[in-house]
């Protein structure tokens, strides 16, 4: 990529220069562990399983990419969702890429086209994304939710856990080496965890058995409206970024 459109795109992302980037030692997993308390220490949090017995039901965890995505758009569990969305957002991108990126749900415009981050918030992802190198069709782009909640509100936990055997299908399919939770909602359902965005960014965490590393990061659409975050989020994309290029690598 020409050093000229790699500065264009971190000017989106509101960072003016190359920030050095020291290699961080992701802290060790302790079977237990738990969110800390305010003001304390702040570790890896206990990982949790990308599926779990409670809400693997259907057929979902065994489903291919054609059967999965079949399932999604006939899926009428959560009635207020079904009859507000225009179609399903089932997701984009590479099914086997290296990036997973796991939004909250479709707003309008996601509902309109079934693709997720499209719009504003969208483009500023795909700026977020190029400041790495990548291109959209490099990562995967799924969502918690896969239909549109009425009026942008908030996933509540039972829509959540519903869509949550699908997603975590999504992840076992595309096997990622680092899942990028954005936004406080991916971030708590991901986690499992009620504690604030700005505690759970800033380091690694690791999902199921086999650690699958997540980093947590501010929403395009926060970033929109608080841009004085861009730095921020592009350390936490720099933080991702050491998880597959691995320590020591140069964005």
């Amino acid at each position: 990529m020409l050093e000229a459109r790699r500065q264009a795109y971190l000017d989106a992302m509101g960072v003016t220069c190359w920030v050095t980037r020291v290699a961080v030692q992701a802290p060790a997993v302790r079977p237990g562990q738990g969110v800390p308390a305010a003001g304390a220490p702040l570790e890896s949090v206990s990982p949790i399983g990308v599926t779990s017995p409670i809400l693997a039901r259907r057929d979902a965890g065994t489903a291919d990419w054609d059967g999965l995505r079949e399932q999604v758009a006939g899926c009428q569990l959560c009635g207020e969702l079904v009859g507000n969305r225009t179609q399903t957002v089932f997701g984009v991108g590479n099914p086997r890429a290296d990036w997973m990126v796991i939004g909250e749900a479709p707003g309008v415009d996601e509902d309109r086209q079934g693709e997720p981050f499209v719009g504003r918030a969208g483009q500023l992802l795909n700026a977020m994304l190029s400041a790495l190198g990548l291109a959209r069709k490099d990562v995967y782009i799924a969502n918690i939710l896969k239909c549109r909640p009425p009026g942008n509100r908030d996933p509540r936990p039972e829509e959540a856990a519903a869509c949550r055997p699908y997603l975590s299908r999504q992840i076992e399919l595309v096997v990622p080496r680092v899942i990028l939770a954005v936004g406080r909602i991916s971030a708590q359902n991901l986690l499992g965890t009620d504690a604030p965005l700005g505690r759970l960014r800033g380091r690694i965490h690791y999902l199921g058995e086999g650690g699958l590393p997540l980093v947590v990061t501010y929403h395009p659409a926060y970033l929109l409206r608080s841009p004085e975050q861009k730095a921020k989020a592009w350390q936490d994309l720099l933080l991702a970024a050491s998880v597959v290029r691995g320590p020591g690598s140069a964005v």
